[in-house]
């Protein structure tokens, strides 16, 4: 395995990605050229070919990774089975990323950072406590929808508010409920 054509080729990614993101911000994803990325990446073509299909795979692949991120965070807990509704971490990720977050949202019609059980395992422990399991799915879409609903606004607004006050606003939404 060839180390230094590895770390290039991973370089390059960056760059690419780095530069779409940037593009992402003042054009649509139909307005962006390869030319526009390689011009600005200071790539050639080839380059941007030779990890790419076209810009549609960049955007898809740049969204899969931020779900593979997101994932990672609660790895331990999805093995071991357990949810300790801590979003202090998910939160860290965003501020740390907010215009890779920002693109995530604007390339597709409706994602959503929880957007699987993959993802996030809603605490259904604690919906029994709360509603008896008694519709549950719309409970868990309503979470998924109004966490998106959060952190959107967050991002629109600069993530100006601490890691720690965004977990507080979560949990405030949630503050009527006693466990």
């Amino acid at each position: 395995m060839n180390i230094a054509n590895n770390k290039r080729k991973r370089l390059s990614q960056e760059k690419i990605e780095k530069t779409f993101v940037e593009l992402l911000q003042y054009k649509e994803i139909n307005q962006i050229t390869v030319t526009d990325i390689c011009k600005l990446a200071h790539i050639n073509r080839t380059t941007f070919y030779n990890n790419y299909l076209d810009i549609y795979d960049l955007a898809d692949k740049i969204r899969l990774k931020l779900v593979e991120d997101v994932t990672n965070l609660y790895e331990d807990e999805r093995t071991k089975g357990y949810n300790s509704n801590d979003f202090s971490k998910i939160f860290q990720l965003i501020k740390d990323n907010p215009l890779f977050f920002k693109t995530y949202f604007k390339l597709e019609n409706d994602p959503n950072i929880l957007s699987s059980e993959e993802s996030y395992q809603y605490d259904t422990n604690l919906s029994k406590v709360f509603y008896n399991d008694e519709y549950i799915d719309y409970h868990i879409e309503f979470f998924k929808a109004g966490f998106n609903a959060i952190i959107k606004k967050w991002l629109n607004n600069g993530c100006q508010e601490s890691v720690d006050e965004m977990c507080n606003i979560l949990r405030s939404e949630y503050g009527h409920k006693k466990s």
